[in-house]
């Protein structure tokens, strides 16, 4: 089982940044992520990555993910290309069709129907790994509502980054098990926040119904699956802590529902790894991630 690590505690200096990757390269994750919105990123995800590239020597080094409606996919390109160039080929391009209501408020970018974006994010992903699997190029593409026009990969790409792909519903995870190399199973975040629907569609039904949907899609394809522990902690007490993070979070769910939920990774240290092994042998997820406050708790277990 791979562990990520998702970056999102402020950041105040460069030095900070500096200590940070490298406790989590030292912690033994394989891979360092950073998320893509205005107010809850810490920093920017693909300035973040190329700063952290330089001070670690093994680590992945991942969005998860880009809002696809942020940038163009041209430019988009460009900018994985260089990233891929100055981590040493340890890029790991997450994309998804945007969701935070937040983020498009604060932007003034328009937060179209569900299946607009998922289409615009479809036509992107399947630019990108023409592009990216050009070599130098040039090559001509057009994909949608997107388009290149003898384009050439400067810096050239040797190695294609792995593209992982993330959402809740039917049609992103479609597209993720046809195209990415990594499908990130998350919550149903359509309502543009993460409340009490989005904690329900993370019950254990909920997330049967979706790795079927990504089998149906995949037809013989054998992406990683990865899921990110959303509620995780190592405690003897399970049911305060999760009756806890409820309350604080204002959910409507109860603590049992939270405790069941393949995202929740709230125990003693060896339920903890017991459900860890859970999600690799019962539903194949062979990736999760944990938010990087929760890892000094988790990194006995990473590994394990």
């Amino acid at each position: 089982m791979d562990v990520g690590v998702l970056m999102m505690e402020p950041l105040v200096s460069a030095a900070q940044w500096r200590d940070r990757v490298r406790r989590v390269e030292d912690a033994g994750a394989a891979a360092l992520q950073v998320s893509d919105h205005f107010d809850r990123s810490p920093v920017s995800p693909l300035v973040a990555l190329a700063a952290a590239a330089q001070h670690t020597d093994r680590l992945r080094l991942g969005t998860l993910v880009l809002n696809n409606d942020f940038r163009h996919p041209a430019v988009l390109a460009k900018e994985l290309a260089s990233l891929q160039l100055l981590c040493d080929g340890r890029l790991e391009a997450g994309l998804g069709a945007g969701w935070m209501d937040a983020d498009y408020a604060v932007s003034g970018i328009v937060r179209e129907p569900a299946g607009r974006r998922v289409d615009r994010l479809a036509d992107t992903v399947r630019l990108l790994k023409t592009v990216l699997g050009a070599g130098a190029g040039p090559v001509d593409a057009r994909e949608g509502h997107c388009s290149v026009t003898g384009y050439r990969n400067v810096p050239p790409v040797t190695v294609s980054p792995p593209l992982l792909v993330g959402g809740g519903g039917r049609r992103v995870l479609t597209v993720a098990a046809r195209y990415a190399d990594i499908v990130s199973v998350n919550f149903d975040l359509r309502e543009g926040r993460a409340a009490t629907r989005a904690a329900r569609s993370a019950a254990v039904a909920a997330t049967e119904e979706k790795l079927a949907w990504v089998r149906e899609a995949a037809d013989g394809r054998e992406p990683v699956l990865h899921l990110i522990a959303y509620w995780a902690e190592v405690t003897e007490h399970p049911v305060e802590a999760a009756a806890r993070r409820i309350a604080a979070l204002g959910l409507g769910i109860t603590p049992e529902e939270m405790l069941a939920s393949p995202h929740c990774l709230i125990g003693p240290p060896g339920a903890v790894a017991e459900r860890l092994a859970e999600l690799e042998e019962r539903w194949g997820f062979g990736y999760v991630t944990l938010y990087e406050a929760d890892l000094p708790a988790f990194t006995p277990l990473i590994g394990t």
